[in-house]
């Protein structure tokens, strides 16, 4: 367990953090563990029905939440700093006390059916999907969290007890506190309401992705008024010590109004409304990718002026002044992520259960300003020489251009 004090604040957060996610889960079970997250907010026996879970926290002015991702399922309260025995009790009970009815399971699988629909019905949300499924072709990470349409509709009540059973155990378990909390008293709490069971079942090993030796192009023709691109290639993993360099690469690249490819692309040349970068990291594996907005008359036009910033970044160092102000957006923006208790007991949880060590925000910082310009480039260098992969959503019949674009 992690626990950080913080006195000042009038709110506690409390984050149960397991290790697993939808990396774990094959084509058959695909999207259990997004499922498994829903039906955990359906009933338990003390608290029967979804109203009675919502209403213990939402009662006392609280919040309570929980999101999937690929390597890590997170259920998480923030109270008032008084009402925090009763965030741990509330997230313990759906965790462990559940009910997962059998009219649950099917009400929850038509739920989570329209939401499938619905991203695909979000051009700019699916062609993100789609450019995953480049980067990681027929592997696990490549697969949207929730699942498939089929494995949605064939998952059942028996397969859904059984994964729950194998992965909510306490050897796959991070829980972090953070706010205004005595930090016995709170580990007192915790080791009272534990009541998962003590023993792993199974590895959390999960098989790597498969070698990615050239490019690719993945078009998919929509009568949209705008055309919605994603391109990228792999990059590093959250243990590579390089991944600092890679942030402040994305940084310059992308995030923000003061970025290259906003004021290049969007503001000196005018060809796209909407164009930034992000990256996305695993335990063995990453990506630094680029999303496009864009009019589709103008679409090959930007995706050849990004590529020219990409190249860029390979071949000349970034200046002092533009690497110290990524070095100062990334620093105060981990600061800002910080100023809630939300914020905090999420750091602190990710970190131990992904990394198995917790830095502290100066060590932070201080890895994040040790990074040189020389870095920066020799990290776009090696990312950059990796085959280009890139999604399209549009009103295209063919994707020769495209393909020319990025060397496919």
């Amino acid at each position: 367990m992690v626990v950080e004090a913080m006195p000042e604040r009038q709110s506690a957060s409390v984050v149960l953090m397991f290790a697993g996610g939808s990396r774990l889960e094959d084509d058959r079970l695909a999207g259990v563990s997004h499922f498994i997250e829903h039906l955990f907010f359906k009933g338990t026996k003390k608290r029967p029905t979804s109203k009675e879970i919502a209403d213990a926290i939402e009662g006392v002015g609280g919040f309570i939440n929980a999101s999937t991702d690929k390597e890590l399922t997170a259920y998480w309260a923030r109270v008032p700093a008084e009402h925090m025995n009763l965030g741990l009790d509330v997230l313990f009970d759906i965790v462990a006390n559940s009910k997962l009815d059998a009219a649950d399971v099917e009400r929850e699988r038509m739920v989570i059916l329209e939401e499938l629909r619905m991203y695909q019905d979000q051009p700019q949300d699916y062609v993100q999907n789609l450019f995953e499924e480049l980067i990681w072709p027929g592997h696990a990470l490549g697969r949207d969290i929730a699942g498939t349409e089929d494995s949605v509709s064939r998952l059942g009540r028996d397969d859904i007890l059984e994964y729950a059973d194998a992965h909510y155990r306490l050897p796959n378990l991070v829980i972090g506190a953070a706010g205004s909390l005595d930090e016995a008293a709170t580990m007192s709490e915790v080791t009272r309401k534990l009541s998962l069971r003590p023993e792993a079942n199974g590895s959390l090993e999960a098989a790597p992705p498969p070698s990615l030796d050239s490019p690719h192009v993945l078009v998919r023709r929509r009568e949209t008024e705008q055309a919605h691109i994603c391109l990228g290639t792999r990059a590093v993993s959250y243990l590579d010590p390089d991944r600092y360099a890679l942030d402040l690469l994305n940084t310059v690249l992308g995030e923000g109004m003061s970025s290259r490819l906003f004021l290049n692309i969007r503001e000196r040349l005018g060809i796209a409304y909407d164009v930034h970068s992000f990256t996305q990291k695993h335990r063995d594996t990453g990506y630094l990718g680029v999303y496009i907005g864009v009019d589709p008359k103008k679409a090959v036009d930007a995706v050849n002026a990004v590529m020219a910033e990409l190249r860029g970044l390979t071949e000349n160092e970034v200046g002092a002044a533009e690497l110290a102000r990524a070095k100062e957006f990334t620093k105060g923006r981990l600061r800002l992520e910080l100023e809630t208790t939300n914020g905090v007991v999420f750091w602190l949880a990710y970190q131990e259960l992904l990394l198995g060590e917790i830095n502290t925000i100066e060590e932070e910082i201080a890895l994040v300003d040790a990074v040189t310009g020389a870095d920066v480039m020799r990290v776009a260098a090696e990312v950059f020489s990796r085959p280009m992969q890139m999604s399209v959503i549009g009103p295209f019949s063919r994707d020769s251009a495209f393909r020319l674009a990025i060397g496919a």
